[in-house]
């Protein structure tokens, strides 16, 4: 099954967390604190795959989470990392992280890192200081990141084949490949892009055969939207043309309703050198629709073939390498993908609001992490947590925004009760 669009949300591990411990050892006085700190959670990775060719593993899975930190040891042993999480890709995938592009993998081994893993707990040891010697305050580990991340495939081929239903492109895909696709005398025998390898005198290049398209495919009718995206990365594009008037269509009229489409939906096509195929010459009427559609294009080079026979494919194969040969540096700006400007914007600490339960919500990064990595049920941990958000202005904070002893106060997974 060829599945070229997924959604996934992914976490990364959580750290480890701190450990609160203290020397007890024969003839050594005053031993002092020695709890290490946590492991570091898991990071998730995304590498390019060229043994993978959709993304149909992705499909059946949802939710991937890395493996969180191990607990600090006595002795100031650290925690063990989190093993990282690497996902495998196909080439040509594009990565949206929250609903912005965040990488595109194309080269075989390129790793991504998506989510970061959280940072390990601090064990009492690191609390440790001339005026504190000893104390008993450890950290939760950090929680790792997550996302939602939306990957969408795009096929890197070398020449993609593009033309109405029926135009025999999956037939000429078979002729000169390995590749057996589906072949049917009817339309909409090719649901799913095919992929080939071609070998001609001993260099290889992929050809993709495109599900045929129809009249409004840039608006997203029939298969429209699914796979003309993919045309957007190959070198050539081989426009083939069913010259036998099947169904009573002239061949004209055939061509410039696939060449308005694709206009439409890529505004560079035009950059693209374009190979026009006219196949099906063995069958009736084939001549004189030729020399109709020669009447109307004043294309010089115009391959005519019959992809059942063969006849006139080995020019045409030929034609392809050399095409290939000539455009192998071709790679316009403009079919480059936009990746998003990295933006440094200046936040607040933190941010006070009153839901409609009159409860007073604060949010920030900064404020949130400390209170997932607070042990509450520490006296020494719960002291430190409420000096820190003293000096941070936070009281001030929410007397100025009216809050009175007994109200409620939510900081991310959490509620208090505040008092003056």
């Amino acid at each position: 099954m060829f599945i070229d669009k997924v959604n996934i949300f992914l976490t990364a591990g959580r750290g480890g967390g701190g450990c609160i411990s203290f020397r007890r050892e024969k003839y050594v006085p005053y031993g002092g604190p020695n709890g290490g700190n946590g492991g570091k959670g898991g990071d998730i990775y995304f590498e390019g795959d060229p043994h993978k060719a959709t993304l149909l593993d992705l499909s059946c899975r949802s939710k991937f989470k890395a493996e969180d930190g191990h607990k600090g040891l006595p002795s100031d042993k650290f925690g063990k990392y989190g093993d990282d999480l690497i996902i495998k890709i196909p080439l040509g995938t594009l990565i949206f992280k929250n609903g912005e592009l965040f990488a595109d993998i194309k080269s075989t081994g390129e790793k991504i890192l998506i989510v970061k893993g959280g940072r390990g707990g601090r064990g009492n040891a690191s609390f440790k200081t001339a005026k504190h010697i000893a104390p008993r305050i450890a950290e939760k580990g950090e929680p790792g990141e997550s996302a939602e991340v939306n990957l969408e495939l795009r096929l890197i081929a070398d020449v993609g084949f593009v033309g109405l239903p029926n135009a025999g492109k999956s037939t000429l895909l078979s002729q000169i490949s390995a590749a057996r696709p589906k072949i049917a005398d009817y339309p909409f025998t090719t649901l799913t892009p095919n992929l080939g390898v071609v070998d001609y005198n001993g260099k290889t290049f992929v050809v993709a055969d495109i599900p045929g398209l129809i009249e409004g495919a840039h608006k997203g009718k029939g298969l429209g939207f699914d796979f003309l995206r993919h045309i957007k990365r190959t070198k050539v594009l081989l426009h083939i043309i069913d010259v036998s008037g099947f169904d009573g269509k002239d061949p004209y009229e055939n061509y410039k309703i696939i060449n308005n489409e694709l206009k439409q939906y890529f505004k560079y096509f035009v950059k693209k050198y374009v190979i026009i195929v006219l196949n099906k010459i063995d069958l009736p009427g084939a001549v004189a629709n030729i020399k109709k559609f020669k009447k109307h294009i004043k294309i010089k080079k115009l391959f005519e073939i019959s992809a059942t026979t063969g006849e006139g494919v080995q020019a045409l194969t030929k034609e392809m390498a050399k095409m290939i040969k000539k455009f192998l540096a071709f790679n316009p700006e403009e079919e480059k993908e936009t990746m998003p400007v990295k933006k440094y914007i200046y936040k607040p600490e933190f941010k006070i609001y009153v839901d409609e339960d009159g409860v007073f919500v604060i949010t920030g990064e900064k404020v949130e992490v400390l209170t997932e990595m607070t042990k509450f049920s520490e006296d020494e941990a719960l002291r430190r947590y409420q000096n820190i958000l003293k000096k941070m202005g936070l009281e001030v904070g929410l007397e100025n925004m009216g809050a009175k002893s007994g109200d409620t106060v939510r900081i991310g997974n959490f509620e208090f009760i505040f008092e003056k």
